[in-house]
């Protein structure tokens, strides 16, 4: 425990972001640098709770009143060792992350909980700028060959993880660079892609064999995998996304949310595309979660008339309300960076059609939803209100409403894996399909989740699959 009183003392407080009319400006990151003072004062307030419920609320089971211990009592290289016994990507999640962690934390019965997020970046991005962050190569190799495909954070996890067991990793992507969605889905003001080449050269260091530009199920069959590799770790994300299927969709200037992400993100990195720009234009983004304000963030900077983003469930309350007691993570009103700097919101809006005029689209047609009683399974269903029928004015459109499943044809259709009710990949308690030597980690296997789920995922089908090669897990 750092100060017994600490909690007592201070006041939770998180170093500023960099000014709002400043970053709409840039692609750099939104975050300001926390001063040693200031995380000092922060992991003090971290308290004697006797049961930690922040290491049920981290996926990762992150020990966190150790390294806040450590970093109050400025033993540095500790808390970063600490931080990394459970975490491979601190440096990803302490930007990305919700931190489920801050929402267990037991001082946030009562109080604003310990900045465990914060803390957990500022470790990491100290371990970096000290040189302490160094390749970690397996002491000998097992002569097993393991094909990770996908490059995300799941694929990263375990590939890092079973590399470190000694085995020979070959990580796949589709794409031309490696990273998954956090190369392509993340924009550069809240993920500078420095901070992932940095990791990934570590990787490679260690002996990870990266290949881009590689669609498995294509350009290497099913079957040539599982012939050249002595297993197999499907890690490809959830990437079919949510459409809307209402009249009007075949209209121009409506697009899939990773597809806008994906070509401004391309475009910061240098490549001749032309991104699909929202300057000057009036824009709507449907879906409210962390995809929609991503989109909302790029739409800002890169110029939008203006942004209005609608979302189909209710507004959340500010707080948490009996039917999300503490420590469970509540559905609250959230507000990201993207949404201080502009944009408006709305809730409980349905669009059931879009018009438009030379193939354009123009504008949406909406209505407004109320929710009834709550059903069985604890559901409000939604239904329309009589009368509220309304339209917006738009220029370009994007949808924001999350991913379904994976990807089936090529490769999962080609290996002959099940798919459970909701078509993800389906796995045993050991993290294999239905076919030998094939495993699954990640969005693929448990659905549109969280950062900090696909790294904890990554690790732990990594550890059955070293079980499977080895015939016992000697990983974490």
């Amino acid at each position: 425990m750092a100060d017994p009183r600490g909690f007592l003392k201070y006041d939770r407080r998180l170093a500023p972001l960099r000014p709002v009319e400043e970053r709409i400006h840039d692609w750099r990151e939104v975050l300001g640098e926390p001063d040693a003072g200031l995380l000092h004062e922060q992991s003090a307030r971290c308290m004697d709770c006797g049961v930690p419920f922040c290491h049920q609320g981290c996926p990762l089971g992150n020990i966190i009143p150790d390294f806040n211990d450590l970093v109050y009592r400025d033993r540095m290289r500790d808390a970063l060792d600490r931080l990394h016994a459970t975490n491979n990507f601190p440096e990803f999640t302490g930007r990305l992350c919700p931190a489920p962690c801050e929402y267990s934390c037991v001082l946030g019965y009562n109080q604003p909980a310990v900045t465990i997020k914060q803390i957990e970046q500022y470790i990491i991005d100290t371990g970096f700028a000290r040189g302490w962050v160094v390749p970690q190569p397996p002491e000998r190799r097992t002569g097993c060959t393991v094909a990770v495909v996908g490059s995300g954070p799941a694929g990263l996890a375990a590939a890092q993880q079973l590399n470190r067991a000694g085995h020979d990793v070959t990580v796949f992507e589709r794409a031309d660079r490696i990273g998954g969605l956090l190369r392509y889905g993340i924009p550069d003001f809240k993920l500078d892609k420095r901070v992932l080449d940095r990791r990934l050269r570590r990787m490679a260091e260690e002996g990870v064999v990266f290949r881009s530009s590689v669609n498995v199920g294509v350009d290497i069959t099913a079957a040539e995998l599982r012939a050249q590799f002595d297993a197999v770790c499907l890690a490809g994300g959830s990437t079919v996304p949510r459409d809307l299927k209402v009249p009007g969709r075949e209209l121009n200037g409506i697009h899939f949310a990773m597809e806008y992400l994906t070509l401004q993100n391309r475009a910061n990195a240098g490549d001749s595309v032309e991104p699909i720009s929202a300057r000057g234009k009036r824009v709507v983004i449907i879906g409210g979660g962390d995809t929609g304000a991503d989109c909302l963030g790029t739409a800002i900077r890169q110029g939008a008339a203006r942004v209005v983003q609608i979302e189909l469930l209710p507004k959340p309350p500010a707080q948490r309300d009996a039917t999300m007691p503490w420590p469970s993570y509540p559905m609250i009103l959230r507000t990201s960076s993207a949404h201080e700097e502009g944009g408006i919101r709305d809730w409980a809006v349905n669009t059931v059609a879009f018009e438009g005029s030379a193939g354009h689209v123009e504008k949406l047609h909406c209505v407004r939803l109320e929710s009834g009683e709550p059903g069985p399974d604890g559901r409000r269903p939604m239904s329309p209100i009589a009368g509220s029928d309304f339209t917006i004015e738009a220029d370009l459109v994007l949808l924001a409403m999350g991913f379904v499943s994976p990807q089936h044809d090529g490769l999962l259709d080609g290996l002959g894996v099940v798919y459970d009710p909701r078509g993800n990949v389906r796995t045993g308690n050991d993290r294999m399909t239905n076919v030998r030597a094939v495993f699954a980690a990640g969005d693929m296997r448990r659905g549109q989740s969280l950062i900090v789920w696909a790294i904890a995922e990554g690790r732990q089908t990594a550890r059955e699959m070293d079980r499977f090669l080895m015939g016992e897990a000697r990983l974490p």
